[in-house]
């Protein structure tokens, strides 16, 4: 490791020849992305390695990266990298995400993290051979159901009173419709995903900018799915609104495991 910088470890995996064929892989700021092995002490038939490249230590040391974490555009721009290392190395083997901002002295503090935690990581591993993360999101559209509830006659108008009651019981049934349209494709969604998922991990609901396209966001998960059942995963969730109205199925993936991953705090530390 140079002078001046701290080692940033973005994912573990096992050894393969993989993750060395393939091109290089550039980092936090362009830095290479390398592999590094456990310490001597550990089981070398293990063949554990985490990815990791040098940061800048005035960016990245304890004091220095929580004011940074205050800055949504530089968290921003770190998440990127980040999640573009984990996504290439994803596409290569199977591996472990670690959290954001997992940052160590340097690497010989990283290979004794691979030797401590050693059992963990192999056990969750071993798990998600083989698989892949899909993100669902279901969404209602309440301006629609509202929209589309129906109008008085012009040819029996009401007085303003009963127009306004009206108006409140179009608006109740409308939710009403779009509740009981929710649940058929909460329904729908769940069965596909017990034909197809190992695993589901909720999230929460996603609001304001976190939202993408119309409606409201009422459920959001993530599944962990084999590779191979992927394609029918996706293609029966497309169907999962068929028939109801104002309800929409938002499919997202293949990812990492990220939301499969976790384990205790590896401890990572600049200090």
């Amino acid at each position: 490791m140079t002078s001046g910088s701290l080692t940033y470890a973005y994912a573990v995996a096992r050894d393969c020849a993989l993750l060395h064929a393939s091109g290089a892989i550039t980092g936090i700021a362009g830095a290479p992305v390398g592999l590094v092995p456990p310490d001597q002490n550990a089981d070398q038939n293990a063949g554990l390695v985490a990815a990791v490249s040098p940061v800048p230590e005035n960016d990245f040391h304890e004091t220095a990266l929580r004011e940074h974490l205050e800055d949504l555009g530089w968290l921003e721009t770190l998440a990127r990298a980040h999640h573009s290392v984990i996504e290439e190395l994803a596409a290569r083997t199977t591996v472990l995400p670690l959290r954001l901002a997992t940052v160590y002295l340097d690497e010989d503090r990283v290979r004794a993290m691979l030797r401590e935690r050693q059992a963990l990581f192999l056990d969750r591993l071993e798990h998600l051979a083989g698989h892949v993360e899909m993100g669902v999101k279901l969404y209602v559209d309440l301006a629609h159901e509202t929209a589309a509830a129906p109008t008085p006659s012009p040819e029996q108008p009401l007085s303003p009173g009963r127009a306004y009651l009206h108006h409140r019981r179009a608006e109740q049934d409308s939710r009403d419709d779009a509740r009981r349209a929710a649940e058929q494709a909460a329904e729908r969604i769940a069965t596909i995903a017990r034909d197809h998922a190992v695993e589901r991990a909720r999230h929460h609901i996603q609001e304001g900018e976190l939202a993408t396209g119309p409606g409201a966001n009422v459920s959001n998960d993530a599944y962990l799915v084999p590779t191979a059942h992927v394609p029918a995963f996706r293609a029966e969730l497309t169907r999962a609104t068929d028939g109801l109205t104002g309800v929409r199925v938002d499919v997202t993936g293949p990812w990492a495991p990220y939301s499969f991953a976790t384990l205790p705090d590896p401890g990572g530390s600049s200090s």
